[in-house]
């Protein structure tokens, strides 16, 4: 005590005075305790203190024999029983505060405080009771923790070991209807996490396992419910241990972090090293950048009634140190918090994302370590439901399950050897595009919600990949971005009509709004490139796993090898149906400007007979109309029409009236294209029946790699059904689903459907996984996704 204490200061008060002396000078003794004045007050000053506004609703209590006030600085906890607070055994005139053994000592020990004086406080009377009261309330917290055991909660390799909410409340073994927080532990290996949550919770019983050995205690994320705090305390694996999936365990720790309401980072070295600020400066940027938007998501996705704080925990820097004094402590105005934040800054750590950051430290001269300040430090922390409050159990389990299946995977061991403690890597996507390189910038795992691969930048144009998308012009001129892709023929063209129309014309482009708008033969010469024409091209990058794009749709190799076997299978229906139907446009796209289209040709102009489908049709060259071949089996030179000297057919009337010469201009016969109609003819044939006739001669199996579309599987590397892992064989023939083709077997690619984003507008082979899906629609092009992925 102050050497200035009288002597009747140093016994036992007779009575308790008014320690405010506002209206009685000090002479009157105490009835009246105020916990917001810190003072024992008399009835005078009680009444005219409280009087004033702004005191009118403080809390007064008034005194009972043998009265005790409370320590008006820790206000507080006591060290060993939560709840119960710490009784004052001395009053500073001074400074006018009441104060227990430990906040006399703390603050009154050393400097000029240390002479200021005080009234000792009469305790003697509580004492015993106050002993008994404490010993009951220490003997039936202990109890409570008698059945309390911990359980892996998560492994090394970042899997959840509890099945459901209520597999996880039934293993804490607390109700249902609980609310609970979230508090861990982290730190380097050895240095007794453990150890600590078991002193502070559990009142030193093994709930987490501890070990003497050099291999780490705890291996993966355990925890445990800790019923007198109503936490649940989890423990966590080492960091700087010698161990495996380091990348891995390192990125567990941060999901363990985001579920937390209060961590301690526990240190047991004389000075406190950098990894400590390099470790929460990295959890906090990533927590940030990749956490808080991912558990405001699962607020929404689960419909919690509790929404997950997207700001971080609080954080307790447990410090214990042997040879070495506290933080702050050889500089009493030095407060420790604020030479933390002034060591973050200097490391270029900024820890932003933790609502607040604390320092508790605790020197050991002779074991064992002290825990008591740690302990009420997490209490009063606890208590503050401003930033975090507590929750239902359920409402953390759905959390941790949600990170869990966000950032989970291996991680390759390339992205091992980083300067952060969490780089992007670890909870990022790790494809890269085929194209350029770039990684994509979504978070782990984002396909599983249909979220598309995106990167930062743009992409370059790739020959291999043909990495180019078009839009049509028309429709973004109208406000609307319509992808269009090059294919073989249009929708509205049955399989032969459109292979004949490829032959002649070439790939079509087709708007779903607009139409055919480009064909690359459309004419003989002077046919303009599209994207100086009708389309919009953008490059888009190319993501590992998907089908490839849309626009690589010239598959008229592959149509042809599917119409041979077709024609090997039914050839009466062949000579019939589509010859004569490829025939008959063929007729009509090299036709003379006077001739009569074949689909207006109904019946004979001579004989009227009217013509069947197995009929054929012939063109007089003199006049243009259509005959049967008994009215038009003559023939004559026609040179007035521009087929020069050599006899051609001509009907009957013609052939009669050869002497008769046609009244034909010469615009008229330039109209007609001269010689340039043979010329017609002949690449015609040689671009479609000549191909097909090279095509049967040939075998199959000789044109078929050839003719395989960019994205099919080779036959060569095709060895079991890609769905039921059938072996091929001589028997077991492969099929190539013509979606995403792969190689099935019959059983597995019976179903037919169209796939016009192939170029397939008319069934065709699809297999059974892709006959479920969707065709996939038309996407903007302006976000470089890819519409595959």
């Amino acid at each position: 005590m102050s050497a200035q204490t009288s002597p009747a200061e140093k016994g036992l008060n007779p009575g308790l005075m008014c320690q405010e002396s506002y209206a009685c000078s000090g002479t009157d003794e105490a009835i009246f305790e105020c916990d917001e004045c810190c003072s024992l007050q008399c009835l005078r000053c009680e009444e005219e203190l409280h009087r004033q506004e702004r005191l009118r609703n403080h809390e007064r209590i008034r005194l009972k024999p043998g009265h005790v006030p409370y320590c008006d600085l820790c206000k507080g906890l006591s060290g060993h029983l939560p709840g119960v607070r710490q009784r004052a055994i001395v009053r500073c005139q001074t400074c006018k505060i009441n104060l227990c053994l430990e906040c006399q000592k703390r603050t009154h020990s050393g400097g000029n405080k240390r002479r200021h004086p005080v009234t000792v406080y009469n305790v003697s009377n509580l004492q015993g009771s106050l002993e008994a009261e404490e010993m009951d309330e220490e003997t039936k917290r202990k109890k409570m923790t008698e059945k309390v055991v911990s359980f892996l909660l998560v492994d090394e390799n970042e899997e959840v070991q509890v099945t459901n909410e209520e597999d996880f409340i039934r293993k804490l073994d607390c109700k249902p209807d609980q609310h609970l927080k979230v508090v861990s532990i982290f730190g380097n290996t050895g240095d007794g996490k453990s150890h600590t949550l078991n002193h502070t919770f559990f009142y030193g019983r093994e709930v987490f396992k501890t070990s003497p050995t050099q291999e780490s205690c705890t291996v993966g994320v355990w925890a445990a419910y800790d019923p007198v705090h109503k936490v649940a305390v989890i423990d966590t694996e080492g960091l700087l241990g010698a161990t495996v999936n380091l990348s891995q365990r390192t990125r567990l720790l941060l999901k363990v972090l985001a579920i937390s309401d209060l961590v301690i980072y526990r240190t047991h070295a004389d000075r406190l090293h950098n990894d400590l600020f390099k470790f929460l400066g990295d959890a906090s940027e990533a927590y940030l950048k990749h956490f808080t938007k991912e558990l405001k998501a699962t607020t929404a996705r689960c419909g919690l009634d509790v929404p997950l704080s997207t700001l971080g925990p609080a954080v307790i820097i447990f410090h214990e140190t042997v040879h070495t004094q506290l933080l702050g402590s050889d500089h009493p105005s030095e407060v420790p918090e604020k030479l933390i934040q002034d060591r973050f800054r200097k490391l270029g750590r900024f820890p932003e994302a933790f609502s607040s950051i604390h320092y508790k430290g605790t020197r050991t001269y002779n074991p064992p370590t002290d825990f008591s300040g740690l302990r009420r430090a997490l209490e009063q922390l606890l208590e503050n439901n401003t930033t975090r409050s507590p929750r239902h159990p359920g409402v953390i389990f759905k959390a941790l399950k949600a990170l869990s299946d966000r950032f989970s995977g291996e991680i390759p061991d390339d992205q091992m050897a980083h300067s952060s403690f969490f780089p992007d890597e670890y909870f990022t996507c790790s494809s890269l595009c085929l194209s350029c390189g770039v990684g994509c910038k979504n978070s782990m795992n984002h396909g599983k919600e249909g979220v598309p691969h995106e990167a930062k930048s743009r992409c370059r144009y790739s020959h291999q990949y043909d990495n180019r998308v078009y839009t049509c012009k028309a429709c973004y001129e109208r406000g609307e971005e319509v992808s269009v892709v090059p294919k073989t023929s249009a929708s509205t063209d049955s399989p032969w009509m459109g292979l004949a129309k490829y032959a002649w014309s070439g790939y079509v482009i087709e708007c779903p709004n607009c139409g055919v708008v480009y064909r690359s033969r459309q004419y003989w010469f002077g046919n303009q490139d599209p994207v100086d024409t009708v389309v919009r091209t953008e490059i888009v990058h190319v993501w590992p796993g998907t089908d490839g794009f849309l626009k690589d749709n010239n598959n008229a190799a592959q149509r042809l090898l599917d119409g041979m076997n077709f024609m090997a299978q039914s050839v009466s229906e062949l000579s019939l149906g589509p010859t004569k139907a490829v025939t008959s446009w063929l007729t009509d796209q090299i036709a003379p400007a006077y001739w009569r289209p074949n689909s207006q040709i109904l019946s004979c102009n001579k004989c009227a007979t009217s013509f069947k489908d197995n009929d054929t049709k012939h063109h007089c060259r003199a006049c243009g109309e259509g005959f049967c071949d008994s009215c038009s089996s003559k023939t004559r030179p026609v040179p007035e029409r521009g087929w020069g000297p050599a006899p051609v057919r001509v009907c009957d009337n013609c052939y009669e009236a050869r002497n008769v010469q046609l009244a034909i201009t010469e615009a008229q016969v330039d109209d007609e294209g001269g010689t340039l109609i043979a010329r017609k003819v002949g690449e015609a044939v040689q671009n479609t029946l000549g191909a097909v006739v090279t095509a049967i001669d040939i075998p199959l199996g000789l044109v078929k790699d050839a003719a395989r579309p960019a994205y099919w599987v080779p036959d060569h590397e095709i060895l079991h059904c890609h769905n039921c892992r059938k072996e091929f064989s001589i028997k077991l023939s492969k099929h190539h689903c013509r979606a995403c083709g792969q190689g099935f077997c019959d059983e597995c690619s019976h179903d037919r459907r169209a796939v016009p984003s192939r170029g397939w507008d008319h069934p065709v082979r699809v297999c059974f996984n892709c006959n479920k899906k969707p065709e996939p629609g038309h996407l903007s092009v302006v976000t470089g996704k890819s519409p595959l992925c």
